[in-house]
């Protein structure tokens, strides 16, 4: 059983950065694939960000590339994304999830193949 907390969201002018964090309970958590989503009013839920359980692959929407950074710390149970370069558009509800599953960009992008969420963040950049 995994549980995890989003913290870091917040207003931020266009521009501007946000460091989004996901602690998560239990001691497996270092071998699940996570990744973030997000959610705007009136629109479906979306991929973000996924990384594999080292660390050591990363796969980012388009909307996203080179703006936004995953990471991870095992040793502290925590996925972080550095978001830089904040647009009006990236106003959203972000939300961790997890999931056992091998990573590949099928899998992550994917939210029916996720195992854990948590409640989410809000994120609001004004223009």
């Amino acid at each position: 059983q995994v549980q995890l907390v989003e913290s870091g969201g917040g207003l931020v002018q266009a521009g501007g950065s946000l460091r989004l964090s996901c602690a998560a309970s239990g001691r497996t958590f270092r071998t699940y694939t996570t990744g973030w989503f997000r959610q705007a009013p009136g629109k479906e839920r979306e991929f973000v960000a996924a990384i594999s359980w080292s660390g050591g692959s990363t796969y980012y929407a388009d909307s996203v590339k080179g703006r936004f950074t995953i990471s991870r710390d095992n040793a502290k149970n925590s996925v972080y994304l550095q978001m830089n370069s904040l647009k009006p558009e990236d106003t959203a509800v972000y939300y961790c999830a997890a999931t056992l599953l091998l990573f590949s960009p099928q899998v992550v992008v994917t939210t029916t193949k996720y195992d854990y969420w948590g409640q989410g963040t809000q994120v609001t950049v004004s223009s």
